[in-house]
């Protein structure tokens, strides 16, 4: 079986918060989002629909906050 480890959005997003938590915050706790977007389409090999789901997710579960502007976020969890 040859299943992608983040299509599942529940996996996508708990990767996404392991890499959020690994990376420093800026101002007010911001995280810039291609530091934790650059590695997880890179390094991981997941898609840029992955990530959407995977983002998606962890802001519907409370982890965490996507700026209006769509260039930071911040953990919540």
């Amino acid at each position: 079986m040859n299943e992608r480890s983040y299509s599942d959005p529940a996996a996508a997003a708990r990767k996404l918060i392991e890499l959020a938590k690994s990376i420093e915050a800026v101002q007010d706790g911001r995280i810039h989002i291609e530091k934790i977007n650059a590695p997880f389409l890179s390094k991981l090999k997941a898609t840029g629909p992955e990530f959407g789901a995977g983002i998606t997710h962890a802001i519907e579960k409370g982890w965490l906050e996507l700026h209006e502007s769509g260039t930071y976020v911040r953990l919540l969890s």
